[in-house]
């Protein structure tokens, strides 16, 4: 029985790179939805693609809205198109919740690995939630909340639900296999299987953020994931430095 065919929503707005852009992803054996707004690509994320290419720059609006609405609807794998140099425009994407970017023009052979890399984490993730479903809970303290490693999920002391993207809880894993140890940038990385041969300097530093806001009860002043000068971070599960 073959494998269903992936499907890959494309916004972008210009003819002359969605429609060679969705040619090759045909013959590489995807699936593609084709939307040049945002309202349109609202619209096409209905029909639960499994992954979004999305361009910053829409007419009738920013690809960052798309973004921000597709976090707020599901953890759909998301790799943003930014103008090549744009670091503003990265920082913003991973901020919001994107899982790669790509800057303009790319080849369209690296698009296409990249896309296989982020499906592959994806599924990695998913394949992982429902193989250790089947054993009890397993759980990791961050402060006052809880990683559930088998449904991805972090839940406060109240039992509510706060989602986590594919590479935020990579990253929360990558901490919660490692605590009390400093792991640089580079080491966090290689163990959340994020590993970007173009990524700049602030990427890890613009995804711990986010987690921050998430576990720390003072994202200003953080103390379950400690910032180390020059060193990188390290992780104390109950806030205290020993």
């Amino acid at each position: 029985m073959s494998r269903p065919r992936r499907t890959i929503l494309l916004v972008e707005d210009e003819k002359s790179i969605i429609e060679p852009l969705a040619e090759v992803l045909r013959s590489e054996g995807f699936e593609t939805l084709l939307a040049g707004t945002v309202a349109e690509a609202l619209e096409q994320a209905r029909r639960d693609p499994d992954l979004v290419l999305l361009d910053v720059m829409l007419p009738d609006g920013s690809g960052f809205d798309v973004c921000r609405e597709l976090r707020q609807r599901s953890q759909v794998p998301i790799i943003m198109l930014t103008a090549r140099g744009e670091e503003a425009d990265r920082v913003v994407g991973l901020e919001l919740g994107a899982d790669d970017y790509l800057a303009k023009p790319c080849e369209l052979r690296e698009l296409v690995a990249r896309i296989r890399s982020v499906l592959r984490r994806s599924q990695a993730a998913q394949t992982s939630s429902a193989t250790e479903a089947k054993a009890a809970p397993r759980t990791v303290r961050f402060g006052t909340k809880w990683l559930d490693l088998d449904a991805h999920l972090l839940r406060d002391e109240q039992g509510n639900e706060h989602p986590l993207t594919t590479s935020e809880f990579t990253l929360l894993k990558a901490f919660a296999d490692n605590p009390k140890r400093v792991l640089s940038r580079e080491r966090l990385l290689d163990l959340a299987n994020a590993r970007d041969p173009e990524a700049f300097d602030r990427a890890i530093d613009v995804r711990i953020t986010r987690i921050r806001r998430k576990i720390e009860p003072d994202p200003e002043h953080p103390s379950i994931i400690r910032t180390v000068r020059g060193a990188g971070y390290v992780f104390s599960p109950d806030g205290r430095e020993r």
